[in-house]
């Protein structure tokens, strides 16, 4: 087994409130798909998330709420922290930016910055609302986008495009709190990221990225071809990280430049849990023996691919920059964009009250938006479902098991021997499982669960093939080595979807008693792991159906267009 360490992180999910299924998909589920991979295969893994805390969004949320921010934040971040968990994120840190950790690193990472020469102090021209009696931050100005003419662009990134912007640049600009198109440009002083120093250390460490997938490094190539422009890192509100500065006793470092470091934030947080405070130097501080792996949305990747190596590098130190960063297009929901603000699409919380984690993991996986925007509906989903769970995997568990329960007392049978069948299905399903690994080991994941559902068809094929239910009045023996195999292909299944089906692969092997330190990821399979004498037995139903009465409920409820 490898003991090769690796470090894995997703996107911090915003406080404002449950996430949906397309935040899900773009950023935590493939990363604790590839984390549980990992771990099965004996690697070390360090899967590090936190609730992104600051920001004017909380402030109004809590307000809305009638709440304390910080108790707001407080409820919030253990609301996410438990639908992770029922959703079978296997997080080693769910952080906080609001952390004391992280606070500490984002202000120690402002003066390595300063003391480089990488922040300067400068004026701006910023908005402000008379209406709101405030400087709006670039997320609450909206207007139309100068580049595309996307109407809803906020003020510093066009969410159609992707384009970075000034929110003086916007047109019509309104304010996102009241609506007011009366709208104050003041001057403010602030800090300034000094990013354009950096471009040349940017580039050449992004030409190395070649093996990252085309949506990851065409974005990040795209920016420093466009011109990597200093961003300010401070902004004038209350909520956020103090910035420890004479003349910025008011201001807070902004949200974007905090946020990043909460990567690091949240893993002194692990290590100060652990009681090893400094174990967090071990993963961030450069080594060759940690393979740092990223997973966030498209919309994310440039502040991935700019903003936080510019600060890593120019804070004059050796820390571990990203090597591999798995970027996703987005999950729409029947081809409109899920949204939170907008309540548009399924959240987490409402999918578990439909049915359990397995389901949505697994139709979400098979639905990754990879290569391309993909699209969510009922009706694909009801298909998945009923095709791949229900009658391809559920179906074989659960004939398998009960058949070898019911004619040989609940024990994997003995006698019979390898003969044609056995024999070309081993080399099926090694070829099989070996193309499975590799997808999954290059982070593939459509790629590599056609493979998963390809090897559940081979065991269905099998079974057609020998008929066990017959040949058991006729030739026992034949029977007891075909239901010796299908027990068999049962443990290999379900090890081989745990890293999907975390809870179905647990039920599975607890029914078929396989010790923990049994339960690893394949190298092969030879069809007698599990041996003659061995005692099992069937759990119940994996999956049921979705029922097109199911899909119409659904689809009246969360508000869709016939398909």
């Amino acid at each position: 087994m490898s003991e090769r360490r690796y470090l894995i992180t997703s996107a911090l999910p915003y406080v404002d409130g449950v996430k949906h299924l397309g935040n899900l998909a773009g950023s935590m589920l493939p990363a604790d798909v590839y984390a549980r991979f990992l771990r099965a295969r004996g690697n070390r893994v360090l899967f590090v998330c936190a609730t992104d805390e600051h920001g004017t969004p909380a402030e109004l949320a809590a307000d809305r709420a009638g709440l304390d921010l910080n108790e707001y934040c407080r409820r919030q971040h253990e609301t996410q922290a438990r639908l992770c968990e029922e959703f079978g994120l296997s997080f080693d840190v769910f952080g906080r930016s609001s952390a004391t950790q992280n606070k500490e690193q984002t202000q120690y990472f402002a003066q390595r910055l300063d003391e480089e020469g990488f922040l300067e102090a400068r004026s701006m021209r910023q908005v402000f609302s008379p209406t709101d009696g405030r400087f709006l931050p670039d997320r609450y100005i909206l207007g139309t986008c100068p580049h595309c003419g996307y109407d809803r662009a906020c003020g510093d990134q066009c969410e159609d495009c992707g384009r970075l912007q000034d929110p003086t640049e916007l047109v019509d600009a309104r304010s996102a709190i009241s609506g007011s198109r009366d709208l104050e440009v003041r001057d403010s002083r602030h800090l300034f990221l000094l990013q354009s120093k950096l471009v040349g250390k940017l580039r050449e460490w992004l030409k190395e990225k070649s093996d990252w997938p085309p949506l990851a490094h065409s974005i990040g190539l795209r920016w420093l071809d466009e011109g990597v422009r200093d961003r300010s890192v401070t902004r004038d509100l209350t909520w956020g990280v103090p910035v420890e500065r004479l003349g910025f006793e008011e201001k807070v470092y902004y949200v974007w430049f905090d946020a990043l470091i909460a990567y690091i934030g949240a893993t002194r947080e692990w290590a100060e849990a652990c009681g090893e405070p400094d174990a967090w130097r071990e993963w961030w501080r450069a080594s060759d023996d940690v393979r740092y792996v990223q997973f966030m949305a498209k919309d994310n990747v440039p502040f991935h691919t700019v903003g936080f190596p510019c600060m890593l590098i120019g804070s004059g130190e050796e820390w571990k920059l990203v090597d591999y960063l798995k970027a996703f297009n987005w999950l729409t929901y029947y081809g409109s964009k899920f949204s939170t603000g907008e309540r548009v699409g399924v959240f987490m919380d409402e999918a578990l009250h439909l049915l359990s984690a397995d389901y949505w993991r697994y139709y979400l996986m098979v639905n990754a938006p990879e290569a391309d925007d993909a699209c969510f509906s009922w009706e694909t989903f009801a298909t998945v479902v009923n095709e791949d769970l229900v009658e391809n995997f559920g179906n074989f568990v659960n004939r398998a098991l009960g058949l070898a329960d019911r004619h040989f007392g609940g024990e994997v049978p003995s006698g019979g021997e390898l003969g044609a069948a056995e024999l070309e299905l081993l080399e099926d399903l090694n070829r099989r499982l070996g193309a499975y690994t590799d997808r999954m080991d290059a982070l593939r994941f459509r790629d590599a669960i056609d493979e998963l559902r390809a090897i559940w068809s081979l065991g269905n094929a099998y079974f057609a093939r020998k008929q066990p239910w017959a040949l058991i009045r006729e030739d026992r023996d034949e029977a007891a080595l075909t239901l010796r195999f299908c027990v068999n292909l049962v443990s290999l299944f379900a090890r081989l979807s745990a890293p999907t089906m975390p809870f179905t692969a647990s039920r599975v092997l607890d029914a078929l008693v396989v010790p923990p330190d049994d339960r690893g990821w394949p190298s092969a399979f030879a069809g007698d792991e599990l041996p003659s004498g061995h005692r099992f037995t069937v759990p119940p139903l994996l999956f049921h159906e979705v029922a097109e009465t199911d899909v119409e409920r659904w689809r009246a409820r969360f508000g869709a267009a016939p398909a």
